[in-house]
């Protein structure tokens, strides 16, 4: 196992990320509501300066789902993915409203955000021009293809999982994951310092049909802009109901500097959601 920043997804950096992710654990994982008692995921992350730095953990992580890559239709099995490009890998900005019920029926996700007005869909240029801050441009990077995500007016995110192609039917899946880009490395200032030392700014959290929190986790810093952050878990089983995501210190607008941390989102990857049982 590497120890840099690169995070090469292993069997040792597999146990380790989840021995450093269980103190983050809520108790509710073992609570009496759910029909699974709780069992440690196995998580997956990484981080580098450029999308190769992640590419591997990546891949291993689309392995563990599953095949196929759906689209529309309920599968047995596999798993779904947005990358936010489009079939024609679109360059436009798209802004979409609060909630966001765009990939419901095709990929049994719904975003919404509570703390924001909707979201966007754009390059890092079409996102310097939507925030008014040329330095979007360039700390941002795209994994896949052009364009990034992200909430507007806030920084939080929920996705909740139905069932593809079935309307509004509630579903669980295994596991979720998401690329991140310019996760800054924690640097002893700002509002998230705690005896000297600057908490994660972005971080994942997983719940369970009722509401319970089964599973949370930090996603990993990059150095420097446009740095590359994966995070992902996969349980035995369905079990998520919904995940929340926080990006960063603050909702984009104000520049990405040693107080604040500007976060944005790329590929969401995760299990094929399944019926409630």
């Amino acid at each position: 196992m590497k120890k840099d920043i690169f995070l090469p997804a292993g069997a040792a950096l597999v146990l380790l990320s989840i021995l450093l992710s269980l103190p983050v654990r809520h108790a509710h994982g073992q609570d009496s509501n759910t029909t699974h008692d709780f069992v440690a995921p196995i998580v997956f992350q990484a981080a580098g300066p450029t999308g190769l730095s992640i590419q591997s953990t990546v891949t291993e992580y689309r392995t563990a789902l599953g095949d196929p890559n759906g689209n529309n239709g309920s599968k047995e099995t596999g798993r779904r993915e947005i990358n936010w490009d489009g079939a024609n890998n679109n360059t436009d900005t798209a802004i979409g409203g609060n909630p966001l019920p765009n990939f419901l029926v095709t990929r049994g996700a719904l975003m919404t955000t509570p703390d924001g007005t909707g979201f966007v869909q754009a390059t890092p240029d079409g996102l310097a021009q939507l925030f008014n801050n040329p330095t979007y441009a360039t700390i941002f990077r795209a994994f896949s293809q052009f364009r990034l995500f992200s909430a507007i007016g806030g920084r939080l995110t929920d996705v909740d999982f139905f069932v593809p192609g079935g309307g509004n039917v509630p579903a669980l899946t295994k596991g979720f994951g998401a690329v991140f880009t310019d996760v800054d490395q924690p640097d002893g200032s700002g509002p998230g310092v705690k005896n000297g030392n600057r908490k994660s700014s972005t971080l994942i959290e997983y719940f369970g049909a009722s509401g319970e929190l089964l599973f949370s986790s930090f996603v990993p810093a990059a150095p420097g802009n446009g740095g590359q952050s994966f995070l992902g878990i996969v349980f035995p089983d369905p079990r998520i109901a919904r995940v929340r995501i926080t990006s960063g210190d603050a909702a984009p607008g104000p520049d990405d500097d040693a107080k604040l941390d500007i976060v944005v989102m790329d590929d969401f990857i995760y299990g094929e959601p399944r019926p409630l049982p």
